[in-house]
């Protein structure tokens, strides 16, 4: 959309972003992250304000990516075939259903059985792929974690950076990566300076 490699973009919105939330598990609590981030991208906070809250709760990427990878693994591992336009199918169907599932504990497991029937796969066998999935829950559940609050910030970023070309102005991905990198070095200067500076008027 921005006619620029998207890979620095990529990379700092999974650094300042996906690494807060792998650990958090929650992409309500990374909200305030991703709109710091926002802010220190320069993009519009009108725009910026929504998205972020609005992805939070809405955007399930990662959750979609758990229910297509593991529907797919467990058609293999019963010997179907599966025809790409099929598996476009079941992308398509993933990211609709998994749509807000993020927000409930290993709600993105339970779109399995559905996903599954597309290919004949009966439920007791979807069930065990569930059982599956809860086994590794944890790495699980925080990769897509990172992944739908990565995605949140980068869509919002791609989103405004691609209006402002359009608009005519414009647009560095790279500079505007290298301003927010010093604009948070600068705050965090700042923080630790603050405790020395008290205990200095103490």
């Amino acid at each position: 959309m921005t006619h620029q490699n998207p890979f620095p973009l990529v990379f700092w919105t999974l650094k300042v972003s996906g690494v807060p939330a792998f650990f958090t598990r929650s992409s309500a609590v990374n909200i305030p992250i991703n709109l710091q981030a926002c802010a220190d991208l320069g993009l519009n906070e009108k725009s910026y304000a929504v998205s972020i809250a609005l992805g939070g709760t809405a955007n399930s990427g990662g959750a979609a990516i758990t229910v297509s990878i593991m529907t797919l693994a467990a058609a293999n591992t019963l010997g179907l075939h599966v025809s790409f336009p099929l598996a476009l199918l079941l992308c398509i169907l993933s990211a609709v259903s998994a749509t807000g599932s993020s927000g409930i504990a290993g709600g993105s497991l339970l779109l399995i059985p559905m996903a599954a029937s597309l290919f004949g796969i009966s439920n007791d066998i979807a069930m065990q792929v569930v059982a599956i999935g809860f086994i590794i829950g944890v790495i699980q559940d925080s990769v897509e974690t990172a992944v739908n609050s990565a995605s949140d910030l980068l869509f919002t970023a791609t989103a405004e950076y691609h209006d402002l070309m359009k608009e005519g102005h414009p647009v560095d991905i790279s500079a505007a990566i290298k301003r927010a990198n010093h604009q948070r070095a600068q705050v965090t200067d700042k923080d630790a300076q603050a405790p020395a500076a008290a205990d200095l008027t103490e």
